[in-house]
């Protein structure tokens, strides 16, 4: 049996068709032409390694994706993929404890591209106490944790809604990607039994959310936090362009008050 490794053209062409674009509309965002782009596509013209790199710009591939570009068209690859625990990633990873300490009684933590868990802090370690040990083992993932029936599922009092806005973010991203590990672990988490809650209750007083909470129960204390994730801006890097940093805002007063009574969590 033998495999046929996909063209540039082959794989530029996939790309422009998942982002909706026609190859006059990709053509005018790329300053070429219909023409130009139809015979990359078809494998008549080998692009310049300025017009992969453009060409993925316009379309929004990944970083990674876009060292796959590259090597189909014969070029190397344009994007280091360093090791977190490298020499020279000590600023970045001083920068992330940074961030991440400044940010507690909060819980903030940072994933890779699979929702593997990099690094977090005591406002996240203080809702994952009590957890069963095979779900905080290494490596940790963000959504098994969150949506395994004995991981935080079994304290999340909106778990249909909560998971439903987590299985759509993997999906956005999966559409976004080629990414066969990413896939594998949607399928896995999609298929986890949602139980229901009996006894469940609405707040006492009606909340103005700005966004859809987190509703987590912890100590007998119902708490809420809305999501921000913020990634980094034109990274140089496969591995810092994967990376997400999580923040988790609280979402009412109570929230705010009891997180604050807690001091500096254990210190």
């Amino acid at each position: 049996m033998t495999t046929t490794t996909p063209t540039v053209g082959a794989l530029l062409r996939t790309w422009r068709r998942r982002r909706g674009l026609s190859q006059l509309e990709l053509a005018g965002r790329a300053d070429s032409s219909s023409r130009h782009i139809s015979f990359i596509e078809n494998g008549r013209s080998r692009p310049s390694e300025e017009m992969v790199l453009r060409l993925a710009d316009r379309l929004d591939v990944p970083v990674r994706e876009r060292n796959a570009l590259l090597l189909a068209a014969g070029y190397a690859p344009h994007y280091a993929q360093t090791a977190l625990d490298d020499p020279s990633m000590e600023t970045l990873r001083e920068g992330i404890s940074r961030l991440l300490t400044g940010y507690e009684p909060y819980p903030a933590l940072v994933v890779d591209a699979t929702y593997n868990v990099i690094a977090a802090n005591r406002g996240i370690a203080m809702l994952l106490d009590g957890l069963p040990e095979h779900l905080l083992a290494p490596p940790q993932n963000a959504m098994r944790i969150t949506l395994h029936p004995e991981g935080l599922a079994s304290k999340i009092h909106n778990l249909k809604e909560w998971r439903g806005h987590l299985l759509a973010q993997m999906e956005r991203q999966i559409a976004l990607a080629r990414s066969g590990p990413l896939r594998a672990l949607y399928e896995e988490v999609s298929a986890y039994p949602v139980a229901e809650r009996p006894g469940d209750s609405e707040p006492d007083a009606p909340v103005p959310y700005i966004a859809l909470p987190l509703v987590i129960e912890h100590d007998g204390h119902l708490l809420s936090f809305v999501s921000s994730i913020a990634t980094f801006n034109t990274p140089m890097d496969v591995t810092v362009a994967e990376l997400a940093i999580e923040t988790m805002l609280p979402a009412d007063p109570a929230t705010v008050k009891y997180l604050r009574s807690l001091g500096s969590l254990g210190d």
